[in-house]
């Protein structure tokens, strides 16, 4: 997985996981408050029921002074009523008591219910029957005292089960406030790092893809300078360089095909006017040099002159047929030292090389046609030679690049003018006031037809450099 790939998975992990924990805290504090509240109702419950027992207890204690006042066994079905329905509640507040105090309060009103129906039963009940009203009012006293003894024990656990549902409620509302709480503080986490997120896919993702978008626009409405600014490491920085050397290949290749054509054009041209030239030069050359042995003095001097425009004529002639042939590449082993140092000793021969000093570093070896390429490297010595002037000096570099040799003819001259360097390699284009301007555009050619190039730009140190690159041989 890509890194940006791995970026964008921890930081959804990471959203997701906000979120994620923002909603556990509210489900566990809803759950916590859910339990509260269901303790609550059973509480409540606990104190209906004990309300109940209590008002339950008096019932039974009514029938019971009923039966006395009337001295007899009318409401003894009430009463057997009324005592089912205390044993009853007794066994309901059985099952909802908890705690140690709400068991203590359960077991006195169980033992002090057992024992006011047993003197009901056993004392008040026979001695009503008997006639015996001393007794009748003592027992009477003693059934009182176990009322108010069932009932205060009843209001005491309704008390208790009161304040349990004070301390649920209030742990409800503890709870309810610290879920609100983190819930709001993780929801407000998560959206700010949803906020930083969004502003990283957008610097991280979408910019680069609007510029690799912008720049695919440009380069389909043909603007094969279009390139893109890489100022990133990943996987977009690796696209957009992938894209600024699609771009630069391309535009290299259609700079080739209308150099190509250009050449075409001019080699169709010259092919045809070159044969009927040459023919005529030749005759006009013939006749000069024999009108030469006869002049003498002024009239020997515009032969010269003649002479010199001829042979200039034949030159421009010869560059536009070499323009106009297929460039053949025989892939011979060609060592650029010994050429260039048989070009040297050349022009330390003729009158050109009598100042400027020449110079020679490295060693190299190339596949190639060992005419043509002399032809490239004499005519940038002999430009190199002029630029420098008599007390110059001409440094030719031989060295290996990774997959090319880089012949370097550098000069001491004033280097090139930056509105001439674009048109150098242009056929025609000279800044030499005799020049034919096909010498660097013939070269040219013949280097790409080698699969290199020439390069040229001024030293910073100074003069004018050009680089001969062809692939190295294997």
């Amino acid at each position: 997985m890509s890194g940006t790939g791995r970026k964008l998975l921890v930081a959804f992990a990471l959203l997701v996981l906000a979120f994620g924990a923002a909603s556990y805290a509210a489900l566990r504090g809803l759950t916590e408050i859910h339990q509260a509240l269901h303790q609550v109702k059973r509480q409540e419950t606990g104190v209906r029921t004990a309300l109940a027992l209590s008002s339950a207890v008096r019932d039974l204690y009514a029938h019971q002074a009923h039966s006395i006042i009337l001295g007899n066994e009318s409401h003894l079905p009430l009463y057997e009523e009324a005592h089912r329905r205390v044993l009853a509640l007794l066994g309901e507040v059985q099952e909802q008591t908890a705690g140690e105090k709400a068991r203590t309060h359960l077991d006195v009103m169980r033992r002090a219910s057992g024992e006011l129906d047993l003197l009901f039963r056993e004392a008040i009940l026979p001695a009503l029957l008997g006639g015996d009203r001393a007794t009748v009012l003592r027992e009477h006293g003693r059934a009182l005292e176990l009322v108010n003894l069932i009932q205060h024990h009843a209001d005491a656990l309704a008390e208790e089960y009161e304040r349990t549902i004070g301390g649920f409620e209030e742990h409800a509302g503890a709870v309810q406030h610290a879920s609100i709480l983190w819930t709001l503080v993780l929801f407000i986490a998560a959206a700010l790092f949803a906020l930083a997120f969004g502003v990283y896919i957008g610097r991280s993702v979408a910019l680069p893809v609007a510029r690799l978008e912008a720049g695919a626009s440009r380069l389909a409405a043909g603007d094969l300078s279009t390139r893109i600014e890489v100022d990133r490491e990943d996987e977009f920085g690796r696209l957009a360089r992938q894209f600024n050397r699609m771009t630069e290949a391309l535009q290299e290749h259609q700079q080739r095909l209308v150099q190509s054509e250009r050449l075409a054009s001019i080699g169709r041209l010259a092919a045809g006017v070159a044969h009927e030239i040459n023919n005529p030069l030749g005759v006009i050359l013939g006749y000069v040099r024999l009108l030469q042995r006869k002049a003498e003095g002024a009239l020997a001097e515009d032969l010269r002159i003649i002479e010199e425009e001829t042979l200039r004529s034949r030159d421009i002639v010869e560059g536009l047929l070499d323009l106009s042939r297929p460039q053949q590449v025989s892939g011979e082993s060609v060592d650029l030292r010994q050429m260039a140092e048989e070009i040297f000793s050349r022009l330390r021969e003729s009158a050109q090389a009598s100042g400027p000093a020449l110079l020679l570093e490295g060693q190299g070896h190339v596949a190639g046609n060992p005419r043509r390429l002399h032809q490239v490297l004499t005519n940038l010595v002999k430009n190199a030679v002029e630029a420098a002037g008599a007390r110059g000096r001409v440094i030719v570099a031989i060295h290996a690049l990774d997959q090319a040799l880089a012949l370097t003819v550098r000069d001491s001259g004033p280097g090139l003018p930056p509105e001439a360097r674009e048109r150098l390699f242009e056929p025609f284009f000279t800044t030499k006031p005799h020049g034919t301007g096909l010498g660097l555009a013939v070269s040219q050619a013949i280097a790409q037809a080698h699969g290199g190039s020439i390069q040229a730009r001024t030293h910073p140190e100074g003069g004018a450099e050009f680089t001969l690159l062809l692939p190295r041989s294997t």
